[in-house]
């Protein structure tokens, strides 16, 4: 309720303190809700267009389908039909198709590799750990040899 009224008396032209308030706070709204999402949504579209391959399936900014045939620096050439290929501006691909098959291929593929690196570094923490284990035993052997 406090918080209404500084912002009735800074709109009736109060304090400039509370106008500039008011103006940080506005920029604050924006940042978040415009400027910030913009930002990440760019950053993505440069990924996917950095990440094209042949063979990818791809949307066009004019609503072409069609797959990557081959990629060179600034465009791809993209075949529509049966040998039509047309070349684009890596611009102007506006998102690849993704088969929900491939995806899930790719999601098991991507765990079993992560399953067997992690069996990797167990297998070499294991012999780690047995090693002090190993160590103490010594030094119980060495120090009761020494008092005979």
């Amino acid at each position: 309720m406090q918080f209404l009224a500084m912002l009735q008396e800074a709109a009736t032209g109060g304090s400039p303190l509370m106008t500039i308030i008011m103006f940080g706070l506005i920029f604050v709204i924006f940042y978040f809700f415009i400027i910030r999402p913009q930002n990440k949504k760019q950053k993505e579209t440069e990924k996917m267009i950095a990440a094209l391959k042949k063979g990818d399936k791809v949307i066009t900014i004019g609503g072409i389908h069609g797959v990557v045939v081959t990629t060179k620096e600034a465009t791809v050439v993209v075949k529509v039909d049966d040998g039509t290929k047309i070349e684009f501006s890596r611009s102007a691909i506006a998102s690849v198709i993704v088969d929900k098959k491939e995806e899930e291929k790719a999601a098991k593929k991507n765990a079993k590799e992560k399953k067997q690196v992690e069996d990797k570094t167990e297998k070499v923490e294991a012999p780690a750990a047995e090693a002090p284990a190993a160590e103490e035993n010594n030094t119980e052997k060495t120090s009761s040899e020494e008092s005979k």
